[in-house]
């Protein structure tokens, strides 16, 4: 750089100007004022932070502190600046200031970049600033060339620049993977929500439900629920609403979603379980430091948030929180004592009384001697989305995926550029397809403040093939090759199946509060309970890749409705809409029982039909006169007098089972009626397995 003259508010200087100095000289003394308050809450900060032994801090961890200060020192630099944009001191505070705001901080680089131009030696830390200005504008070599430069500096200090040497190389390899990633772009589309959904005040945090049917989010609307504002002037956080019919349609309008989940205090989401039933908040009051809190959906309302148990909750920070597709784990962030550096993540178990247990650190590879934040445990239950300041990231936090394997944790993959940038990337949550991805960003071209954008991830890039007549040619002449595409590549997505529709009464249509229960047949285990909305009837059910699934829908007074999916580990993402209609107790009424499972050809029981048949037993129990007939019945391969023979016995098999658990046999019979009575074409293989089934029907209660 070429120095230029660095000129001084000096009344030499601008000897024709009187008035403008006096008022130049008014506002920066204003601007100085402010700027040396903000700094003490900087230095503070500093201190702080240095002062944890075990950790490493960067720039990122300090970011906002004094920021108030700064906002307005900015306001009054600005007028001086405009008076004299030459003075080297004057631009590097205004630098300063602006690259601890939040907002400013994309702006700071061009007054670094003229206070050195004008005095190389304007301040010891004019290095270190050029480099976070050049990191945060992307230019990762004159960033790295920058921090390097100020490295010299500090080791003449060692006493007092151990931790910023850490800092400082920390950010060099940081410019490092910026430049590898940058270099080699996702194919991703990144869409804003629409100021539909976003507006020109700050909206972040956005969680939603599995199937993108809901989203749920944070903002600092003007319509928050007290309608109070911060020293900096912002209004205090409120929870928002938004819903979505379909993945490929716009989100609708968001609503504030009112007490109790709002309060006249901070409210902000935390977490949201894949079914979207219930709603983790979080909450910061001066004596808790900063808490998670916990709702269920009932119906259209939501319960009134508790706070978490002492497990989850603790004297330190607190912040989010992801739940996982069982209910049975969940994973949370906090700073708490005995942490390997900053943030942690956590995960904590539901015991047997419905509480959950105590806090268990997951250690490396997930958990760094830095911060990490924004954990999001994908339905399949084995895939981790989170963000990191400790791994190898662009600059701040970036976002990272691990997967379990064996029961441990991968070490955890950065998603690359331009999901992952220089600045903070976190709080990141993706469909159960992993197709669609949610996270806030502050953009140029953006509504407000901060904006909710949708990543939509799009595979490999779809190879080129030679065109053959052109290799047949190539020993011959040297012919212009055309390209063609090869065939298409395969996207891939999550291993899961999301089962969802509506449950309803068969006779009247009146949607259902039922219960679902999801059973791991080989293992004769109940994985998880969940319950049906009482007000639409709506269910949503994550089923992991890889187990043979038995569905029981039950409600009081109704006979039981049973469902199997058997998928194996290579299953791609599908989503299967399954109305379910559940009978009452009425003589006649017939129910299938799909888990019912028998040897091939043979009417021996498999094991994996236990739980199938202890619902059945249970009902039995429960309603002490019911009568029933159990019914086999087969396809149409093979003899009609074999198919009758073997349905008989299956139906004997599945009576001779209930008799010797106690049911009198007198108010079973057993029938077979082989080929006869078919449900579905015989044409196809789904619907031959159809007509492979065992059916009970109430003859009285």
């Amino acid at each position: 750089m070429n120095a230029q003259t660095n000129i001084e508010f000096e009344k030499e200087n601008f000897k024709d100007r009187k008035d403008e100095l006096k008022e130049a000289k008014s506002n920066l003394k204003k601007g100085d004022e402010l700027y040396v308050s903000g700094m003490t809450d900087y230095v503070e900060a500093v201190a702080h932070f240095i002062g944890e032994s075990h950790y490493v801090p960067g720039i990122n961890d300090i970011e906002g502190r004094g920021s108030a200060q700064f906002v307005e020192a900015i306001d009054y630099y600005k007028k001086a600046n405009t008076f004299n944009p030459n003075n080297a001191d004057l631009n590097f505070k205004l630098g300063f200031s602006l690259i601890w705001t939040p907002a400013g901080k994309f702006l700071a680089l061009p007054y670094f970049e003229k206070a050195y131009q004008l005095n190389p030696n304007v301040s010891p830390e004019i290095q270190y600033y050029l480099g976070r200005g050049f990191q945060l504008d992307m230019q990762w070599e004159k960033a790295s060339a920058a921090y390097k430069a100020y490295l010299p500096f500090l080791t003449q200090k060692a006493a007092e620049s151990k931790v910023k040497i850490d800092d400082v190389n920390k950010k060099i390899g940081e410019c490092a993977t910026g430049l590898e990633l940058s270099q080699k772009p996702d194919r991703v589309f990144i869409d804003n929500l629409t100021c539909v959904v976003n507006s020109r005040f700050p909206d972040y945090g956005p969680l939603i439900s599995t199937d993108e049917s809901e989203m749920i989010f944070t903002s600092r609307r003007d319509n928050s629920t007290g309608g109070l504002k911060t020293p900096s002037g912002e209004y205090f956080e409120d929870l928002y609403l938004s819903t979505c019919k379909d993945p490929s349609l716009p989100w609708g309008a968001p609503t504030n979603m009112g007490k109790p989940i709002n309060t006249e205090d901070h409210d902000a989401t935390a977490g949201l379980s894949p079914d979207g039933t219930t709603l983790y908040i979080y909450r910061f009051t001066r004596k808790d430091g900063g808490d998670i809190w916990e709702c269920h959906q009932q119906g259209d309302t939501w319960t009134k948030p508790e706070r978490m148990n002492k497990n989850i909750n603790s004297d330190a920070h607190e912040s989010t929180v992801s739940l996982s597709y069982d209910g049975k784990t969940l994973y949370f962030v906090s700073d708490r004592k005995g942490g390997m550096g900053g943030k942690d993540i956590y995960m904590s178990h539901l015991d047997d009384k419905g509480k959950w247990g105590p806090a268990e650190n997951l250690g490396a590879p997930i958990n760094t001697m830095y911060s990490e934040e924004g954990v999001f445990i994908h339905p399949d239950g084995k895939t981790m989305y989170f963000s990191s300041q400790g791994h190898k990231t662009m600059g701040g936090y970036d976002i990272f995926k691990s997967t379990l394997v064996d029961g441990k944790w991968t070490e955890p993959v950065n998603l690359g550029y331009p999901v992952n940038g220089p600045d903070d990337d976190v709080f990141f949550v993706i469909s159960g397809s992993e197709r669609h991805g949610y996270y806030a960003s502050k953009k140029s071209e953006g509504c407000g403040e901060k904006d909710i954008y949708k990543i939509t991830f799009l595979g490999p890039e779809k190879p080129f093939a030679m065109n053959a007549e052109d290799n047949l040619l190539a020993s011959v002449a040297a012919p212009i090759k055309t390209r063609v595409v090869a065939p298409p590549m395969v996207i891939t997505t999550a291993a899961l199946t999301i089962l969802k529709g509506v449950i309803t009464d068969a006779l009247t249509g009146k949607p259902l509060e039922a219960t679902i229960e999801l059973v791991d047949n080989q293992r004769n285990e109940v994985i998880a309970s969940f319950k049906s909305n009482s007000a639409t009837g709506k269910y949503l059910v994550s089923l992991p890749a890889g187990k043979n699934y038995g569905i029981a829908v039950k409600a009081d007074n109704y006979l039981f409705h049973s469902e199997n999916f058997d998928i194996p580990n290579t299953a791609a993402f599908q989503e299967v809409n399954k109305d379910v209609q559940l009978n009452n107790l009425t003589v006649g009424t017939k129910i299938v029982l799909r888990n019912i499972f028998f040897d091939f050809d043979k009417s021996t029981l498999r094991p994996e039909s236990t739980n199938e048949l202890e619902r059945l037993l249970k009902l039995l129990t429960d309603v002490p006169t019911l009568k029933i007939e159990i019914s086999g019945h087969t396809d149409n391969k093979g003899k009609a007098d074999y198919n009758q023979h073997l349905s008989e016995s299956r139906s004997k098999a599945v009576v001779d089972y209930l008799v010797s658990k106690g049911i009198a046999a007198d108010r079973l019979q057993f029938k077979g009626y082989g080929l006869t009575q078919p449900m579905a074409t015989n044409d196809t293989d789904d619907g031959r397995q159809l007509n492979r089934r065992t059916e009970f029907k109430v003859l009285s209660k």
